[in-house]
């Protein structure tokens, strides 16, 4: 496995590929200082022809980068799933997707391509979980949620069942959502109110 990304979210995939027994072979960062991340080689800006058919994640936790960087990445995508991880048979998972470490994804959930579960989330039973979405560590999303591309669910916050978050929302730390969230809409709070609204991309 490569990836693309070398700070402290790279850590946790590392750790997690290697609980799986899959190794990384090299890292790609734009910083030209970077070497060395917990002793795999850093390589230098990403370069397509280097290891061509070997799948990479995007090691990047800001959901918009990587966003960006999916479409300049020629390489195959591969996922991470840290074995503590409680994943139902019935739940799909996109490309370039992690699941880290006690996360528990239930029945009929859909996760799309780039998304990150984090440490100790849950994402209960017939959610979709749109693309380059970050649930942050210990939230809690409740069943028959939807959740827009580029969203971020803060960490420990909680989502009430069935309802709707638009694209690229920010659910602050904590929140408790309650309502449907509008795209662009930053939430924080219990309940969870709109404290300001983000321009669109």
């Amino acid at each position: 496995m490569l990836l693309y990304g070398a700070s402290g979210h790279a850590k946790v995939i590392i750790s997690c590929l290697q609980a799986s027994q899959i190794a990384v072979d090299a890292i790609f960062d734009d910083d030209p200082d970077k070497k060395m991340l917990l002793a795999i080689p850093v390589v230098g800006g990403y370069r397509a022809e280097y290891k061509s058919g070997e799948p990479l994640l995007i090691a990047i936790g800001d959901n918009r980068i990587r966003c960006r960087l999916s479409e300049q990445i020629r390489h195959p995508y591969g996922t991470a799933v840290h074995p503590s991880v409680l994943l139902d048979t019935s739940a799909q998972l996109g490309a370039g997707t992690v699941i880290l470490h006690g996360a528990i994804v239930q029945a009929d959930t859909r996760i799309g391509s780039h998304a990150i579960v984090n440490t100790g989330a849950s994402v209960d039973h017939d959610c979709t979980v749109a693309d380059f979405v970050h649930v942050a560590p210990g939230a809690v999303v409740c069943g028959g949620i939807r959740i827009g591309t580029g969203t971020l669910i803060g960490a420990g916050a909680i989502v009430c069942p069935n309802l709707t978050i638009g694209q690229w929302a920010i659910i602050g730390a904590g929140a408790v959502v309650t309502r449907p969230v509008p795209e662009y809409a930053v939430v924080a709070g219990n309940p969870a109110r709109i404290i300001k609204m983000n321009q669109p991309l």
